[in-house]
């Protein structure tokens, strides 16, 4: 079974596999076939299959038996025993109509678990994006050190030769210690973040966390309406909630089926010893019966259609509920994906911008002891526009992968 689990997970997330991203594609796989909690969720699933045959089975034959203590004396001999079996059938259509609501509530559970691992994918795609941005921050703050211990020799050369003053290399010491600092609780943060990703992948011994060069940039796929009739349409909540109002539908069938009369076909045989008078040599008599149950409390029955008629009202409420907190969802996701788009084509201007100041900045220092403190404030934004560009480049993909779990891939 457990081999069968995994296959059936595999198979559905090689559609959601995305090209060119072969780092993170590796996690989802591992999740797939690890995660306790998917794992779960498809057991409740295939729990819910196996109530069909119980609910389209006929009710068990009913088997009696009786001896008589005294004979009942016949024409034919004296009755000994009596041996009777009986077997109930619903009215038509009863027990179809029951076998329909019930692959209807697995189907329902199905969603749940098509939920369960769209949610999974897209945690770890987050995590994952948030490990990436550490990890860059992190060379990022370091390539900082080095740029500012380059500018520190710099000006222990200065200061040496008198062309400026000590305080130069004092404010550089100041940066550098900040920045190592920044660095320290970077490197606490990733430490946290690999500890949750791997529980995530649910993994006895942690994963190579591996990174490309850069993000992916990639734009999303379909426009804002699409997307949002795509979520309409394939949500897997919005599609459990469908599925469980259909069984309901097929359940209040049931319920009407249930008012109608209900029979019995049966069989007794009754042994009969040999008396005085046993004539006709016979001894044992055996005859059909036929019984009919007749639903006389009818408010009981109509009370179980009405019952059913309130939940169907119940979904209905509930699935336009689910559907306007997730239009909000959306909403808010694609803000934020247009938001990210912007701010990648303006850091990455700001970042080339950047640089271009910092090398004119550093040929004045080092030739004409200018603009110190221009330096220092010039490497911040740098330091500032270079984190900001990887923000920028992960919330967009985080964006994504929101709104690809929105529709239910």
């Amino acid at each position: 079974m457990k081999r069968t689990i995994v296959t059936y997970i595999l198979a559905l997330l090689l559609p959601v596999l995305a090209m060119g991203q072969e780092e993170l594609n590796k996690y989802l796989t591992i999740a797939a076939e690890n995660n306790p909690g998917l794992k779960a969720a498809f057991n409740n699933y295939l729990s819910a299959l196996e109530k069909a045959p119980q609910v389209r089975a006929l009710p068990d034959p009913q088997l009696a038996f009786g001896y008589f203590i005294q004979p009942v004396e016949t024409r034919n001999g004296p009755q000994e025993f009596k041996f009777s079996a009986t077997q109930m059938f619903p009215w038509f259509g009863t027990l179809k109509a029951k076998e329909n609501s019930t692959i209807q509530q697995a189907q329902a559970q199905y969603e749940l678990f098509e939920e369960k691992r769209s949610k999974l994918f897209n945690e770890v795609k987050a995590n994952w994006y948030n490990l990436y941005f550490t990890n860059k921050a992190v060379g990022i703050t370091l390539e900082n050190i080095d740029i500012l211990n380059t500018f520190k020799k710099l000006a222990a050369v200065k200061v040496e030769t008198g062309k400026v003053s000590a305080v130069d290399q004092y404010r550089i010491e100041m940066e550098v210690n900040d920045l190592e600092d920044q660095l320290a609780n970077l490197r606490d943060k990733q430490y946290v973040q690999e500890v949750a990703f791997n529980k995530l992948l649910n993994v006895e011994e942690p994963v190579t966390l591996t990174w490309p060069d850069s993000l992916w940039t990639t734009d999303f796929y379909l426009n804002k309406s699409a997307a949002l009739d795509s979520i309409k349409a394939k949500n897997h909540q919005l599609l459990s909630i469908d599925m469980q109002k259909e069984a309901l539908a097929f359940k209040k069938q049931a319920a009407k089926k249930a008012g109608a009369p209900s029979f019995s076909l049966g069989i007794d045989y009754v042994a009969i010893g040999k008396g005085a008078n046993n004539l006709s040599g016979k001894d044992a008599i055996a005859f059909p019966k036929v019984g009919l149950t007749i639903p006389l409390y009818r408010n009981k029955y109509q009370s179980m259609v009405q019952e059913v008629v309130y939940l169907e009202m119940a979904k209905d409420y509930e699935r336009v509920d689910k559907a306007n907190v997730l239009e909000v969802l959306f909403e808010n996701t694609w803000k934020d994906y247009s938001d990210a788009h912007r701010r990648i084509d303006l850091f990455d201007a700001q970042l080339s911008l950047a640089r271009k100041a910092m090398k004119l900045l550093e040929t004045e220092y080092a030739y004409a002891n200018k603009n110190f403190e221009e330096i220092l404030r010039m490497e911040r934004r740098l330091l500032q526009y270079q984190l900001e560009l990887e923000k920028a480049r992960t919330d967009k993909q985080a964006a994504i992968a929101f709104i690809g779990y929105l529709m239910g891939k």
